[in-house]
């Protein structure tokens, strides 16, 4: 529970209509409340931390002016939504975020009336703030709806296709849009004429002569109106960076200091009153209040727990290394070793591990920003032109960059690598983050090659293999460590569609993908099993796989991937195919989106621990607790 002595107004808020209770002259310490524990929850549960911090007064005063949750408010991204979160009755659990069974770490329909649009991934607030506004007006509702936009998410064509679209509607959409401009992307620092400015065209007198003036002139088409909108747009353009957003079809107004609540009353209390598409340009900081976070807006987005009076600090010792630190390795020696490798991420420079090869070969790499689906084509133009690009991208992500991945690259058949990282179970992000599909959407794609390593050796080997191969391929591997093999420096690849058997045994063969392969080993020797490590989603190992189905009884595929179309399905279509009829039980994710929980309870709760794998198999042949062999060790294949 909240400490009443430290936050005596923060305390008495469970709900917006209680902010609405308070004098306008208490919001400033109602956001000082808020950023305080905004700092001691996030310290002590972890979460994304700094694009929260900066918009705890942008916040306050939506609440606070806005009929929450009837007037629609759409956050974007959802990483800025921990201050919306504890002042919309979730005040007591923020503890919990990211948490089994604890709050959610982006706005979510289902946890909360006042979350109204779900997102996880960035971009979809004008889109979806426009959809609103366009249903409501159809219904005669006249409740307000407004974006908030902001963090870098600006910078993808799926925000300024909404613009475009809810710029040109014939029958003006009233929607206002925020941009919360954080300096991270979008614009560079602005002076005090444009400050001057701001002030200027957010007053409700120059305002109220523009409606004025819109009723005066009739129709915006006329041509005193066309003229008018001309001469007010040729103003501004010489003032301010307006005149884009103005063409699109938006009443610009800004840059103002996001953290002024005053000012952004006095703004949002004319914009709340104005008709159309509006445009709130805010200039905030990230991190804003807590110095370390300001002083290190990226290592401060998402932090694990920490004493807010020390900072984070690095853990000491060896640190074991991730798939991403292997795959970013991997990235510079394979750059070192031949000239046409081009790197590629759409704004996760840090999270794919591509620090160390942007800084190394700044000339070969490619942040494209939040812009998934050009990163994809800009890496097919490449390959066209003798190329070897690699896009380094998330499972989740790619899902947006699909059409692209089949369309422009593989009909092709052009000489892209995906090393896609945050396969399977992802955990804390939730839904939104999981990389749950990827398998799936993969497989079908002709002539794609989908590999998955086990282990860290075999991550590095894997993506050489992947690189070399005349076509589009794909390396897909999970968040975090892996068993603890030792790697190899080399840049070795490993025959295409080639399986390896880990263990000989009897009666049940394993054949497990990717990250399963240590809990299918480990249940092998506890059951007598034959376990294979498949390596290859597509192509499979046809030639093991019927050699297999003769001394076996049946099959066991493991995959920490959705089973509906992932690669156990592979298995049984190609046993079908031959005319092989063997029983096989396909253990992977279940058909649902993976709730918010650690990795290790997600896997444990679908049965795909050792623990349950073993369960599983016993149920399905429960004859095998009588048939346990002694364990016989095979050479690799």
């Amino acid at each position: 529970m909240i400490d009443v002595a430290r936050y005596p107004k923060l305390s008495q808020i469970d709900s917006p209509s209680d902010l609405r209770q308070l004098p306008e002259t208490e919001l400033c310490a109602v956001a000082d409340e808020l950023r305080a524990y905004l700092i001691e929850s996030v310290g002590k549960s972890g979460g994304h931390f700094a694009a929260g911090l900066g918009v705890v007064e942008l916040t306050t005063a939506l609440h606070y002016l806005y009929n929450t949750p009837n007037d629609r408010l759409v956050w974007d991204v959802g990483h800025q939504s921990y201050p919306h979160k504890i002042l919309t009755g979730r005040r007591d659990r923020i503890h919990t975020v990211k948490q089994k069974d604890g709050v959610a770490p982006f706005p979510k329909r289902d946890e909360s009336e006042y979350d109204t649009f779900g997102v996880g991934h960035s971009s979809t607030s004008i889109s979806a703030a426009l959809g609103m506004a366009i249903a409501n007006a159809r219904a005669g509702n006249d409740r307000k709806v407004v974006a908030i936009i902001g963090d870098g998410a600006m910078t993808a064509g799926m925000a300024w296709e909404a613009l475009e679209h809810a710029g040109g509607m014939d029958e003006e959409p009233n929607i206002l849009v925020i941009l919360n401009d954080n300096r991270m992307s979008i614009s560079e620092a602005v002076g005090g004429l444009t400050k001057m400015l701001g002030r200027m065209t957010g007053s409700r007198t120059l305002n109220n002569l523009r409606e004025s003036g819109k009723k005066l002139l009739g129709d915006k088409n006329s041509p005193p109106a066309r003229f008018v909108k001309r001469w007010e747009e040729h103003w501004k353009g010489m003032l301010v960076p307006s005149t884009l957003f103005e063409q699109m079809g938006f009443h610009y107004t800004g840059p103002i200091d996001g953290h002024d609540i005053p000012a952004l009353l006095d703004v949002l209390k004319t914009l709340k009153g104005l008709k159309g598409p509006q445009l709130l340009h805010i200039i905030t900081t990230k991190g804003k209040g807590y110095e370390p976070a300001e002083d290190d807006q990226i290592g401060y987005h998402a932090v694990t727990p920490f004493d807010p009076s020390v900072g984070v600090i690095g853990k000491a010792g060896t640190k074991k290394p991730t798939y991403t630190d292997i795959f970013g390795d991997w990235l510079c020696d394979m750059a070192a070793a031949d000239p046409k490798l081009m790197g590629i991420t759409p704004a996760m420079r840090e999270g794919s591990g591509l620090v160390r090869f942007s800084q190394e070969y700044s000339q070969r790499y490619f942040d494209v920003a939040i812009a998934e689906q050009h990163a994809v084509t800009l890496a097919a133009g490449m390959a066209c032109e003798g190329a070897k690009p690699v896009v380094a991208i998330y499972s989740t992500f790619l899902q947006r960059g699909y059409d692209q991945l089949v369309h422009d690259v593989a009909t092709q058949h052009l000489d892209v690598l995906f090393a896609i990282d945050r396969g399977g179970v992802v955990g804390p992000d939730g839904s939104t983050h999981a990389g749950n599909l990827d398998l799936s959407y993969l497989r079908c794609v002709p002539e794609m090659v989908v590999m998955a390593p086990a282990d860290e050796d075999e991550c590095r080997k894997l993506l050489s293999t992947g690189y070399h191969y005349h076509g589009p391929a794909a390396v897909r591997y999970p968040r975090g460590t892996g068993p603890g093999t030792a790697i190899q420096p080399g840049l070795d690849t490993l025959p295409i569609g080639t399986a390896q058997v880990r263990r000989k045994g009897s009666s049940i063969a394993l054949l497990a993908f990717g990250a399963l392969v240590p809990a299918a080993e480990h249940v092998g020797e506890q059951l007598g099993l034959t376990v294979v490590n498949m390596r290859f989603v597509k192509p499979l190992d046809r030639a093991l796989l019927l050699e297999l189905a003769k001394t076996h009884h049946g099959f066991v595929t493991l995959e920490d991937n959705v089973v509906a179309g992932g690669a156990g399905s592979g298995v049984a279509e190609l046993l079908a195919a031959e005319g092989v009829c063997l029983p096989i039980l396909h253990l992977g994710l279940p058909d649902a989106f993976q709730p918010h929980a650690s990795r290790e309870q997600l896997l444990e709760e679908a049965g795909l621990d050792a623990a349950g794998i073993r369960t599983s198999i016993l149920k399905r042949w429960p004859e095998l607790k009588s048939m346990h062999s002694a364990p016989t060790l095979a050479a690799a294949r």
